[in-house]
């Protein structure tokens, strides 16, 4: 009786020391576990070269850490790629980027205003044209802002926003749509153009201040472009014939951006 007693303690000795071994097994591995400097260094790196690769890919980087999350920037640059995979070696804008872009930012309950920074040549006048009505039906406040050029395709682009802006020396050559390679030359291709032109026509004279008779006169003007005919437009140019609504830099654009999501905001309290 007595040993069995014995072997009882021993036995319950034995399961304190197994329990505390367990509780110190734990203990050690929730200890590995937690993660270090090291790893929160490494997460934070992997963060930030994600951010970058972003940038390469899609050129539509978020706001800086400091800067009001209500606001998001997207940025039109080089060739505006549609259907077709463009020239390699050229910059390039993929519209199949942007459309998911703005319907997140669409989405988003953070994000009250975009700006969109334009520098293009034009491009896929189906694609481009995607995006600006896409740009025009967001319900957020967005101000669109052309640096060094918004040309072609890229001036429906321009008129797409709220308020718009230009930089003084920058430019947008407005003429009518053009193809390369081959078509076949027949009245149905010709009308297949018309319309084209007419749809476009009626989205920028919808979105500015030109009034349909000076576009097409500024369309086909013979005196500016040596192999075509169209019209460049330097900054107050275009501000003057009512395509643009005003001469600015990022600091204007910024601050009218702000000023529309304040009345936005102010309207939806009086509601």
């Amino acid at each position: 009786m007595m040993k069995k007693e014995h072997n009882m303690h021993e036995y319950i000795n034995d399961s304190d020391f197994d329990l505390n071994y367990i509780q110190y097994e734990s203990n050690d591995n929730q200890e590995k576990n937690k993660p270090t400097n090291q790893d929160n260094n490494n997460q934070q790196n992997e963060t930030e070269s994600d951010k970058i690769q972003d940038i390469k890919q899609m050129g539509v980087p978020s706001m800086p850490p400091n800067s009001p999350k209500e606001i998001q920037c997207i940025t039109i640059i080089g060739e505006i790629e549609g259907h077709f995979v463009g020239n390699p070696q050229k910059k390039s804008t993929k519209y199949e980027h942007i459309i998911p872009l703005l319907y997140s930012v669409e989405e988003s309950s953070e994000i009250k205003g975009i700006l969109v920074i334009l520098n293009t040549v034009g491009g896929d006048v189906e694609a481009g044209l995607a995006m600006a009505e896409l740009i025009n039906s967001i319900s957020k406040k967005v101000v669109t802002l052309v640096l060094g050029g918004s040309h072609s395709i890229g001036v429906p682009l321009a008129t797409a926003g709220d308020y718009s802006y230009i930089a003084p020396s920058a430019t947008m050559i407005v003429h009518p749509i053009r193809t390369n390679g081959l078509v076949i030359g027949i009245n149905e291709s010709f009308q297949y153009f018309k319309k084209m032109q007419e749809r476009i026509d009626e989205f920028i004279t919808r979105t500015s201040n030109i009034e349909r008779d000076k576009l097409s006169e500024l369309m086909h003007a013979k005196d500016e472009l040596i192999t075509d005919v169209g019209s460049v437009l330097i900054g107050k140019e275009a501000v003057e014939c009512g395509l643009i609504d005003e001469v600015g830099g990022l600091k204007e654009a910024l601050a009218k951006l702000k000023e529309l999501i304040k009345e936005d905001k102010k309207n939806e309290g009086n509601k």
